[in-house]
């Protein structure tokens, strides 16, 4: 046995793994030492496992090690994401309380683009269609007494009905199961008799709160996109297991957290979201070590662009998921999407004659015109090759780029505005998309009420640190921070963060009406639901934390808002005050009625990964030895010389002046001029103003 070898199998090592519209990015990192190897190979839309299974082959061979080091894999995945935008989920039967049958179609009266929305908005088709919705005679009341006794003869007729129509999936939401869940139950239980096979899931389990609308979406949801993900981690699990992956896959939750594979099959809605999610805790884990705890993510890839804001190292966790037209009630880190990505492709309507920059995107296949695979609209990767902002290889040599193929695309932008150089149009492009990305930057900061001044920008994904400066000088956050391998920072958030669940439960009464100790038995009871969930996923009660959030409303009034409860005997003076302190910063007004706790959770989570942290040898702030070439771009409106710097051989205080590009396997940083880029010991990259360093502590700006 070699050296490498021995050495290898006293190692233990986490793997994440991200699926990305156009790329399926691996992180392999040795936990001792915080070494990490990385790869990136195009996605398979049609089948992500085999992406997945070629990326962690082709990153192993990389470490030299065999699957049976890897002690965890920890997956990021867009499947339920994409079944939902796809329209390619399961045929879904919904089971109501009788006189509740249409309760999808009712919906809520909200309708995107106010007035005009109302004449052009097409109305989505709801997950289960009403011919695959039948009544039972049943109805529980909202103090979860028995108004109407279940009639089992009715389901067992109502659900052989479902049966002749091949259902694939059965949601079951009755009115005020969130008070009593006893006829659900009952009703799964005929469902297994009737019809064996198909997959049940219960409002009152993926979602036990008022608002029979939103329980129900939810619950469908969940059992649209439950057999294709139960198909696909099963799937991967397999295949891991037969290589010889000792650990459990783990799939990452929208809220930020991880969840074995088997609980993410019986929750999969808690997944819609796991993509982004896993770019903001890599974000939030690269923050740290450069010793910032406010920051922006970032995260521009091939398709999309994805932003986040997080406080105090703490992401935004919102209490719905949207994913195209559908909103569901589930926890996710607060994302924003734009429809900007280094994909999207640039048009001019003979109409307007104004240059426009997506949201279409020429996607993976065939992609953009420079990755000579068939495409030849013209792309912002395009515009950026045209510009001379990328090297010649991309994803560590798997894509070679066709700069002809690039002027030739971008060339019909430039004739379509009737601008003489080909090169005007490219920043053209690059300056429209900017913005389209400054938009996302500012859903998630100053209509929020946040300065972005008072945060680091954290940008990532294939295409961020690309225009990641260009982001920081329009909003004013600084430094830009650039990790180390910024192109698998998702895989990283994967592979660095930690199990998660969650309880949830309807409380309805006024805090006049509480007793001092019966909120605190209530999250008590929350806790160790989801702390048993947790302890059945193998992590000890002793390992677990447990934090507490209260939605809280005014009496009468139509919404709520969630509040932090520091410790489940928070008096309930503390948690009406707090209430109002939030809801005078929204809406700047108080009302002199009492307090009412709407629903209560408690949120569990287990300890941080050990992974240590890998820390740069020092340089002596020139980074003239990790040179390697200067190359002419098209920055400002005209050619100047840049330099180019390979990032491998960077040291820490390097200090890296624009205009300048730094290369490494899976992403490209550009540095404009007037900016100059610090080298972390971390290995991050800081980007400022030239004029804000500190050349006697250039890292702290």
């Amino acid at each position: 046995m070699s050296e490498r070898a021995t050495e290898s199998a006293t190692q233990s090592f986490r793997l994440g793994v991200d699926v990305g519209g156009t790329f399926t990015d691996v992180l392999l990192v040795e936990e001792a030492s915080g070494v990490t190897w990385q790869a990136k190979t195009a996605s398979t839309p049609d089948d992500q496992a085999v992406g997945v299974l070629n990326g962690i082959a082709r990153v192993c061979a990389a470490a030299g090690i065999g699957l049976t080091q890897v002690t965890e894999v920890l997956h990021g995945t867009t499947v339920a994401t994409n079944a939902i935008l796809q329209g390619q989920g399961a045929t879904v039967g919904l089971v109501t309380t009788r006189g509740f049958r249409q309760v999808l179609q009712i919906a809520r009266s909200y309708v995107p683009g106010g007035l005009a929305g109302w004449i052009i908005w097409p109305k989505p088709e709801p997950l289960a269609a009403l011919e695959n919705t039948v009544e039972v005679d049943e109805r529980i009341g909202t103090d979860g007494t028995v108004v109407r006794a279940l009639d089992e003869d009715d389901v067992r007729a109502q659900l052989k009905k479902l049966a002749g129509r091949r259902i694939q999936a059965l949601a079951i939401s009755l009115i005020n199961s969130f008070a009593d869940p006893t006829h659900e139950r009952r009703i799964a239980r005929i469902a297994a008799e009737e019809l064996p096979g198909v997959p049940v899931s219960l409002s009152s389990e993926v979602l036990p709160e008022l608002r029979e609308y939103e329980r129900t979406v939810t619950t469908v949801a969940n059992s649209y996109v439950q057999p294709q993900v139960r198909r696909y981690a099963q799937n991967l699990a397999d295949q891991l297991a037969e290589g010889g992956v000792p650990g459990e896959l783990a799939i990452l939750r929208s809220d930020g957290g991880l969840a074995a594979a088997s609980a993410a099959i019986d929750a999969p809605v808690t997944m819609l979201l796991s993509g982004p999610a896993g770019g903001v805790t890599g974000a939030v884990w690269v923050a740290e070590q450069c010793g910032y705890r406010d920051l922006i993510t970032f995260d521009m890839g091939g398709t999309s662009t994805d932003v986040a804001l997080v406080q105090d190292l703490t992401p935004r966790i919102g209490r719905e998921t949207r994913v195209g037209d559908l909103t569901v009630r589930a926890s996710s880190v607060d994302v924003r999407t734009v429809g900007a990505g280094g994909g999207s492709i640039a048009h001019v309507p003979e109409l307007t004659r104004a240059l426009r920059v997506g949201p279409q995107s020429a996607g993976a296949d065939p992609g953009p015109a420079a990755y000579a695979r068939g495409g030849v609209a013209p792309t912002v990767t395009d515009a950026n090759v045209v510009l001379g902002y990328l090297p010649s290889t991309l994803a560590g040599g798997e894509i070679s780029l066709d700069v002809d193929a690039a002027r030739a695309a971008v060339q019909k932008v430039a004739e379509a505005m009737g601008l003489e150089s080909v090169e005007a149009a490219a920043a053209g492009i690059v300056d429209i998309v900017n913005e389209n990305m400054l938009g996302g930057l500012r859903l998630v900061s100053v209509q929020q009420g946040f300065d972005p001044r008072e945060f680091a920008l954290v940008a990532f994904g294939g295409a961020g640190p690309l225009h990641a400066n260009a982001l920081g000088r329009l909003t004013g956050a600084w430094p830009v921070i650039v990790p180390p391998s910024p192109g698998v920072l998702c895989a990283l958030g994967d592979a660095t963060t930690s199990l998660r669940d969650e309880a949830a439960r309807t409380v309805l009464e006024r805090f006049g009406d509480l007793g001092e100790n019966d909120l605190a038995a209530i999250l008590g009871e929350l806790a160790d639901e989801a702390g048993d969930r947790l302890a059945r996923q193998g992590l000890d009660r002793a390992d677990q934390t447990v934090t507490y959030q209260v939605d809280v409303r005014y009496h009468g009034q139509g919404f709520e808002i969630p509040i932090e409860v520091p410790e489940p005997r928070t008096p309930l003076a503390e948690l009406a005050a707090r209430f109002d302190a939030e809801h005078e910063r929204l809406f700047s007004f108080l009302l002199k009625v009492d307090h009412e706790l709407v629903n209560a959770r408690a949120t569990v989570t287990g300890p941080k990964p050990s992974v240590a942290t890998v820390r740069l040898p020092a340089g002596d702030g020139d980074p003239a030895a990790a040179r390697v070439d200067t190359h002419p771009i098209y920055v400002e409106g005209g050619r100047v010389a840049a330099h180019v710097y390979d990032r491998a051989t960077l040291r820490a205080g390097d200090v890296v002046t624009g205009p300048a590009i730094v290369t490494e396997m899976d992403s490209t940083t550009l540095v404009l001029p007037g900016h100059a880029a610090v080298v972390h010991p971390s290995g991050s990259l800081l980007i400022w103003p030239e004029a804000a360093i500190d050349t006697s502590n250039p890292v702290e700006g």
